[in-house]
């Protein structure tokens, strides 16, 4: 879809086109952050510890969430053939690359948090 404004014509953003939005449903949501920053501390770490350290978390959206990053090559995830199972998850090179983002996410939060609970206090005011 194309739309024209006065600067000529440009392309919307669209589920194909808009790289931004991936890039934020690659990395964000509630728990990925979490998960990454766990991972991040960790050379590897089974499941159950892992829940332990992200106590809010179900059990259902952790494993969607693992694989999720586990399908976008943030995680790798190692089955060990034993009885009960053994899985391990570790952060890869690649979810590695992504650290600085999430600090300056933080950076940024961190320097705007009162102008944002600010508009956010006033807004809710307004209802």
């Amino acid at each position: 879809m194309e739309v024209n404004n006065d600067n000529g014509t440009e392309k919307s953003c669209d589920e194909t086109s808009c790289g931004i939005r991936d890039g934020l449903l690659i990395i964000g949501g509630k728990w990925k952050s979490m998960i990454m920053h766990v991972l991040g501390q960790h050379e590897v770490i089974r499941f159950n510890r892992l829940k332990a350290m992200i106590p809010q978390i179900s059990q259902k959206m952790l494993t969607q969430q693992l694989r999720e990053l586990e399908r976008d090559g943030l995680v790798t995830r190692k089955v060990y053939p034993e009885v009960p199972p053994r899985v391990e998850y570790s952060i890869t090179t690649l979810g590695l690359s992504i650290g600085h983002i999430y600090r300056e996410i933080n950076q940024w939060q961190q320097k705007h948090r009162q102008e944002i609970e600010k508009c956010r206090e006033e807004y809710d005011a307004s209802l």
